[in-house]
C-alpha cells in the first residue's frame, strides 16, 4: 500500500497527483465490498486501487446514527464478503449501539484484508483529464482510469421547501440531526415522512412528548413478514427505473412498512394517527389548505436523502430529468461512461444490495480496463 501521509498539504503550493488504476470513493459497505472483490481478483492495493473516505474513522454513515439505534432495532445489518459480523462481535450483544458495533466491524474488516483506505479526505470534484479521471480533494489530488463511487446518501439530506419555512420560530431538524427523544420533552413535535426512519423516531419521541405525524401519501403497513421474494421484487422495480434513466424511487413505496411490535404499541397509544401533508408553515407551526392550524415547537423532517453525487457533476452523467442511465449486470455501470460505476445507488442502496453491487462493479470495471 502506498503511503500518502507525507503528501502535499492544502497549504503547500506543490500539488502532486497520485496515479492508480481505480479509485473507490467512500468506505462504507459498498466501498469495502468493491475493494474486497478487486483485491480477490488479483489487483494490488495502492498501485491498482485505493479508497478515499471522508469520515475520520471506519464505519461509513453508521458512525453518525442516533444512539438509540441498536443492533436489535436496526432494520438489518448484512455481513461484508469474506468476514461475518459474528467474527468480530458476539451475536447476543443486541443492545449495543449500531453507531459503535458497525464501525468496530468495518475497522476489523479493513485491517484483516489490509484495504488501502485513506482518510479523512473529502473529494471535492472529479473531472476528466487526458483520458483519465482527476480526483481533487481537500488534501491530495489523484488520477485514475476508473471510478467506483460509493458515497451513499447520508451527506445529502432532503428537506422539501414549504411556504413560510423561513418564518417558523421553532426548530427545524432532519433525521441526520436526531440524537435522543428526551431533548424534546414538553414540546410538540411535527414529524414529517412515511419511511422506516420516520416511524422509528415517531415511536421513540411519542413516548416522551406529544407528536403530530404527517405524510404526503397514506402509509402502507404490512402485517406479514418481509420475505426474500418481496426484496427481489422491490429491487427489480428500482433497477428497472435506473436502467431507464429515471430517479430511483423509494423502496418503502414498494415494500410497505413492516408492522413491528413496537409500531403496534405506538398505534395502540394513538401515535400512528397520520394526517395529510400541510400546505404551509407559520411562525408558530403548520397550516393545512382548509385553514386548520397546529402549533409546533419542532418540525422534524424525516424526508430522506438523495445520492451524494455532486462531486461527479463535471462528468455530466445525469439526464435532463436528474436520473442516470445505468447498465451492467446489476445496474452499477454508468452508460454515458462505462469507466464509472455507482454502488449504493438505486437497486444497490441497501447493505445486501451493496455487497452484490460491489462484486459486479469490481468485476466489470477491472475487465473493461483490461486489469484482469
Amino acid at each position: 500500500m502506498a503511503d500518502y501521509s507525507e503528501a502535499a498539504s492544502p497549504s503547500n503550493n506543490l500539488r502532486m497527483a497520485y496515479k492508480t488504476d481505480i479509485v473507490i470513493i467512500g468506505a462504507g459497505q459498498a466501498g469495502l465490498s468493491s475493494a474486497y472483490h478487486l483485491q480477490k481478483s488479483g489487483l494490488k492495493a495502492g498501485s491498482n486501487f485505493l479508497l478515499l473516505d471522508k469520515s475520520p474513522n471506519a464505519g461509513g454513515a453508521w458512525q453518525y446514527r442516533w444512539p438509540s439505534l441498536t443492533l436489535s432495532t436496526v432494520n438489518r445489518i448484512h455481513d461484508l464478503p469474506g468476514m461475518s459480523f459474528s467474527d468480530v462481535l458476539e451475536p447476543e450483544i443486541s443492545e449495543v449501539k449500531a453507531s459503535v458495533a458497525v464501525p468496530q466491524y468495518y475497522a476489523a474488516y479493513e485491517k484483516k484484508f489490509q484495504l488501502p483506505v485513506y482518510r479523512p479526505v473529502n473529494v471535492s470534484v472529479v473531472c476528466e483529464r487526458n483520458d483519465r479521471f482527476r480526483i481533487e480533494t481537500d488534501r491530495e489530488t489523484f488520477t485514475a482510469r476508473g471510478i467506483i463511487n460509493a458515497t451513499g446518501t447520508w451527506e445529502t439530506p432532503v428537506i422539501p421547501h414549504y411556504t413560510g419555512a423561513e418564518l417558523f420560530k421553532g426548530q427545524q431538524l432532519h433525521t441526520r440531526d436526531y440524537q435522543t427523544a428526551e431533548v424534546f420533552s414538553g414540546k410538540h413535535i411535527i414529524i414529517v415522512g412515511g419511511g422506516i426512519s420516520a416511524l422509528q423516531l415517531l415511536d421513540e419521541i411519542s413516548q416522551v412528548t406529544t407528536t403530530t405525524w404527517v405524510t404526503r401519501t397514506e402509509p402502507q403497513f404490512r402485517e406479514t413478514p418481509f420475505t426474500e421474494e418481496d426484496g427481489r421484487a422491490a429491487v427489480a422495480i428500482v433497477e428497472d427505473r435506473v436502467r431507464r434513466g429515471l430517479v430511483p424511487g423509494s423502496v418503502v413505496s414498494v415494500t410497505g412498512i413492516p408492522l413491528t411490535p413496537a409500531l403496534r404499541a405506538a398505534r395502540e397509544r394513538g401515535a400512528l394517527n397520520r394526517l395529510p401533508m400541510f400546505s404551509e408553515i407559520t411562525e408558530t407551526g403548520i397550516r393545512w389548505a382548509d385553514g386548520t392550524e397546529k402549533r409546533a415547537d419542532v418540525i422534524l423532517w424525516c424526508t430522506g436523502f438523495r445520492s451524494s453525487l455532486d462531486h461527479l457533476a463535471p462528468l455530466q452523467i445525469r439526464e435532463a430529468n436528474g436520473g442516470i442511465v445505468m447498465g451492467g449486470r446489476l445496474a452499477t455501470q454508468v452508460m454515458k461512461d462505462p469507466r464509472i460505476h455507482l454502488v449504493g445507488y438505486g437497486p444497490s442502496a441497501s447493505t445486501i444490495g451493496a455487497n452484490r453491487a460491489g462484486a459486479a462493479a469490481a468485476k466489470e470495471l477491472s475487465a473493461y480496463l483490461n486489469l484482469s
